[in-house]
């Protein structure tokens, strides 16, 4: 028996040559493609405007392998995280993220991660695979309705800061990005989406070379390679000088600003050379620094940086010009923090 295809891995294009070849309209493949994407469609039976016989045709022939909330957990802060369940099984998880301002969705873009970083809870998993563009967008779905139900409010923002280096998913991300932004998608802006990675170099170059609209956040902690290199495996491929070129070249071709992304943590970067070392580097570029509490994900291991080491870091950066934040972690009760997404249920499956 042959597979069913994916149908949403099919352009606009190849739906209407699909259409042309069983002799319906050009027009089926617009429908469709509207069901498929503004509307979320997770089955064919409920595009009301074909022909019965015609949904009988499509789930004959094609398959929607649309995400399903697994499991929801809910804060005592509001934040809410979603175990997503994917077609083959495979458990990603997802964030809605809710202030007095804004509702972010925080996404996955692989199931597990291939980086070493040794603070992150992520790292524990192994990658099992990239997730397809429809994966990533069905995320963004699903916060997007748990935001008007929970709190009657649209989701405003979105970042690329759940399981997996987005820049290793590179053509997937940015195809679901091309979608949610499009007017025959989601229709958010460009602006309020922020894509985090590591530090690929290459891949970031890559990013303003083509011209992306959304905003870009490198996740630093700190400007010393051989502390970096570390806690981050992927620093010895990707030095901090590296990194210094990377950032310049994007600020250059996009005019935009990076953030950096950098916990203090105790007997790590909590140093006066560690300080000095990332106002240099904010030097290279314009940026902002937000300095984001530590979310233990074991008993042992890292330590919050005393207060003080944080706000000295804040001091001196903003003596330099530069625009610091002290973010707090929400979503800590339910493993939901930066950092902290292991997916329990994963772990015991690998």
């Amino acid at each position: 028996m042959q597979e069913k295809r994916d149908i949403r891995a099919l352009t606009k294009s190849q739906l209407e040559d699909y259409f042309k070849t069983i002799g319906e309209p050009r027009f089926r493949a617009q429908q469709v493609y509207e069901w498929l994407w503004q509307k979320s469609a997770q089955s064919f039976a409920g595009m009301t405007n074909l022909s019965k016989e015609l949904r009988a045709k499509l789930q004959a022939e094609f398959v929607i392998n649309h995400i399903r909330v697994d499991q929801m957990q809910r804060s005592s802060d509001g934040t809410i995280k979603n175990a997503v369940k994917l077609y083959d099984g495979k458990i990603v998880e997802s964030v809605l993220i809710p202030t007095d301002k804004r509702i972010t969705a925080c996404v996955s873009s692989q199931v597990g991660c291939s980086l070493d970083c040794s603070f992150c809870a992520t790292a524990q998993l192994k990658r099992m695979r990239n997730l397809k563009p429809d994966e990533i967008y069905d995320q963004v779905v699903a916060i997007k309705n748990e935001a008007e139900n929970f709190f009657g409010r649209p989701l405003t923002n979105i970042v690329f800061m759940g399981m997996g280096e987005p820049l290793m998913n590179y053509n997937n991300v940015l195809a679901a990005i091309e979608r949610i932004t499009s007017e025959e998608g989601l229709g958010m802006s460009p602006k309020r989406i922020t894509l985090s990675t590591v530090g690929l170099a290459k891949l970031m170059k890559k990013l303003a070379d083509d011209e992306v609209k959304f905003n870009l956040a490198l996740s630093l902690h700190s400007a010393r390679d051989e502390v970096r290199s570390q806690i981050m495996n992927i620093n010895k491929a990707n030095p901090v000088a590296d990194l210094a070129e990377a950032v310049q070249y994007w600020y250059a071709k996009t005019g935009r600003k990076l953030t950096y992304e950098y916990v203090v943590w105790k007997d790590v970067n909590d140093k006066p050379q560690d300080i000095a070392a990332l106002v240099a580097f904010c030097r290279k570029a314009p940026c902002k620094v937000n300095l984001i509490e530590y979310n233990p994900i074991s008993e042992e291991g890292y330590q919050q940086a005393d207060p003080a080491v944080v706000e000295e870091y804040v001091r001196q950066l903003n003596q330099a010009g530069i625009t610091a934040t002290v973010r707090r972690s929400r979503g800590k009760d339910i493993d939901a923090a930066c950092g902290q997404l292991a997916n329990k249920n994963e772990l015991q499956q690998v």
